[in-house]
């Protein structure tokens, strides 16, 4: 995942549903791919089951690399090789990024989740992460309920060169306030909660400015 040269508009970088149903979540992903333009998927399970995850994994792998999309895991670094993966996203912000590509080499994504932290995400960015992300950029009951503020998008898009993520209760005005600001928004409930998530999608891609 890298960042374009002046780019119009951000990229959309997926993020499923903590569960889903292997039978049809596969195909709802496969929808939004064919219908919206995405960089990444990131796959994102709250179960520590190594078989349900390996099954997800091998599921959503091709479904995304037919399309030439990449797919990324959380945390699991041991399992990206395995898998045939492309990288992972490590929620420990910077700490483990340095020991993480020197494991998984050179080729990997490795991307940062640095909740509110500007510093964090510099040193991620220092210690080779490919992107950084900050949030939630909505309010939000998770956490210390704390929320990444449009200055800081504002200000990294200034002075760092790091792609930079927006995810977490983002919302049509969110979208709209942050488009020139940062390089990708991460969207997972935004668009998975509704009946229709590639309809969603195509909406809240409409809303970039």
């Amino acid at each position: 995942m890298t960042q374009d040269d002046a780019p119009q508009t951000p990229q959309i970088y997926l993020i499923t549903p903590p569960e889903f149903e292997l039978s049809t979540f596969p195909d709802q992903l496969g929808k939004c791919l064919d219908t919206t333009e995405v960089s990444c998927v990131r796959l994102s399970l709250a179960t520590r089951d190594e078989d349900r995850i390996s099954r997800a994994a091998d599921a959503l792998r091709e479904v995304t690399h037919a399309r030439d999309v990449a797919l990324v895991i959380d945390s699991h670094i041991l399992m990206v090789e395995r898998l045939g993966l492309d990288g992972v996203h490590l929620l420990d912000g910077s700490r483990s990024v340095r020991s993480t590509r020197t494991e998984l080499g050179e080729d990997a994504i490795i991307g940062a989740f640095c909740a509110t932290s500007s510093h964090d995400g510099m040193s991620a960015g220092e210690h080779s992460a490919d992107y950084v992300s900050f949030g939630p950029v909505g309010a939000s009951a998770l956490g210390d309920g704390s929320t990444a503020p449009l200055d800081l998008f504002q200000w990294w898009s200034q002075m760092i060169e790091v792609p930079v993520v927006a995810e977490g209760g983002l919302d049509d005005a969110l979208i709209g306030q942050l488009s020139d600001h940062t390089d990708f928004f991460g969207l997972g409930d935004e668009i998975w909660s509704q009946d229709d998530p590639a309809a969603r999608l195509s909406m809240l891609v409409a809303t970039m400015s």
